[in-house]
């Protein structure tokens, strides 16, 4: 009897002393247990992490199937321990060639192509972080419910993942301009709350990207990328210094709708690119875009309607749309059934020769700006090919400072029919013939934008959605 006492009590002493792995109905609730669930864990295991605060000497390497859940953004908090910091001297990051990534500066990394992994509930914090999870060639990726908070380059930086899902994350100075370390150096590659390289068949959503910080090198991009296929970015509130930026690869099928952007959405690519199957590189529709800066060009094969741009006055240096190229593109580019207020420098200005562009059934009023502006609203390239080029059915309306259509000769050789004209002086160069059918929006502008549909736009105004729900 003695030696079966004596047994009990030291099955109860270790117990009592091991790192609390993760049981039936119960959660680990320190840095051990932690590190011991996860590296022990098998493939497929969840694992549920107490309410504290968890400051990690490595990264946490989740496998395939593994699910991490927290108590609660701002209850389970991942950090790193003060002695560990990520190396600055391995930033900016390769971008494109993953086989030099350092992923040892990430609080949490996914094994390589390990699928259908889930991040939920937590707040993972640096600030001696590259990031806070990093992930190569993981399809089904789910993460949601997270905060994300002052991390040296980016929020999540994966490389070509596919079938993956982020939702209902608050993303804070997440990002920023890198330098490389290097004395005296400015400016540098920016980072992004999500830095995606090459992803396919992705659903972001219901997301926050807001920055608190005002120095230069703090400046990072909402969501950025290289190659989109098939995606979708909807319901979102960015307000860092750049919203989205997907340049240079073959884009296709790229959804960008009902987000709050209070910065550009920068897409372009060499001689525009080529257009997919679908004839579709773009869709940028019911989105609210604050910034007079608003889209960054040149790209074939994209639609911009029911947006609400609206800008102020007194900032008035930007072109709604800019396209800073040489070689000309193709086109085609759709710009329809959008509202704007109060353009800087103008709607559209292409540097290089463009092809194929329609501008229709929108609503455009110029007031007078700060400077005042008197250049022409659509500035194109004279080599252009303006045959293709057409302007129908719009209201544009010039008020308090009258001013051009066009800032050339040229630019008359587009087809321009059936708009209504307010104050626009340059009417000898083309002939606007009237015809009978409806100008303006095709349909009033109604709709909710960003995180959790917070702002309801209703034409012109704009004001917060009944309702809403605390981010």
């Amino acid at each position: 009897m003695r030696s079966l006492i004596l047994c009990i009590k030291n099955v109860l002493f270790l117990l009592a002393t091991m790192p609390a792995l993760a049981f039936a109905g119960g959660a680990v609730d320190s840095v051990p247990a932690l590190v011991a669930a996860v590296r022990d864990g098998k493939a497929g295991a969840t694992i549920d992490v107490a309410a504290g605060t968890y400051k990690l000497q490595a990264p946490l390497e989740l496998k395939a199937g593994m699910t991490i859940k927290g108590a609660g953004i701002g209850k389970t908090t991942i950090t790193q321990a003060e002695s560990w910091k990520a190396n600055p001297a391995t930033l900016p990051d390769p971008e494109t060639s993953q086989e030099k990534f350092d992923r040892t500066g990430y609080l949490i990394r996914c094994a390589n192509d390990a699928k259908d992994i889930t991040v939920s509930h937590l707040t993972l914090t640096g600030p001696a972080m590259h990031g806070a999870i990093f992930g190569f060639a993981n399809e089904g990726l789910h993460l949601h419910d997270l905060r994300m908070q002052d991390f040296m380059y980016c929020g999540i930086r994966t490389y070509a993942m596919k079938r993956v899902k982020i939702h209902d994350c608050i993303f804070v100075d997440a990002g920023q301009r890198w330098d490389n370390g290097k004395p005296g150096v400015t400016g540098g590659i920016t980072g992004g709350g999500i830095f995606a390289i090459w992803m396919s068949d992705t659903e972001i959503w219901n997301n926050r990207f807001l920055v608190t910080k005002t120095a230069p090198n703090e400046h990072y991009y909402g969501i950025k990328g290289r190659e989109a296929r098939r995606c979708r970015i909807h319901h979102n509130t960015i307000e860092t210094g750049f919203s989205i930026e997907l340049p240079f690869e073959g884009d296709e099928d790229v959804e960008i709708d009902h987000n709050i952007l209070r910065a550009a959405v920068s897409i372009p690519k060499y001689a525009g690119g080529p257009v997919p199957k679908s004839g579709r590189t773009f869709h940028i529709h019911h989105n609210y875009f604050t910034d007079g800066y608003s889209i960054e060009f040149v790209r074939n094969g994209v639609e911009i309607d029911h947006n609400l741009f609206d800008f102020d006055v007194a900032s008035d240096g930007s072109n709604l749309i800019s396209a800073f190229g040489d070689v000309a593109a193709k086109g085609p580019c759709v710009f329809h059934n959008n509202l704007v207020s109060n353009p800087g420098r103008g709607v559209i200005w292409m540097n290089e020769p463009y092809a194929q562009l329609q501008v229709r059934n929108n609503h455009i009023i110029a007031r007078t700006t700060r400077t005042p502006r008197i250049e022409g609203l659509f500035g194109f390239n004279d080599k252009s090919d303006f045959t293709t080029f057409r302007f129908s059915s719009n209201i544009i309306e010039c008020i308090g400072t009258e001013r051009p259509l066009f800032r050339n000769d040229a630019s008359g050789g587009s087809v321009v029919e059936n708009n209504q004209l307010v104050g626009v002086t340059d009417t000898a160069r083309y002939t606007n013939k009237q015809a009978d059918k409806p100008v303006g929006l095709e349909q009033p502008l109604n709709f909710q934008c960003g995180a959790n549909g917070e702002l309801t736009v209703d034409g012109w105004k704009v004001r917060p959605s009944a309702k809403q729900e605390s981010p």
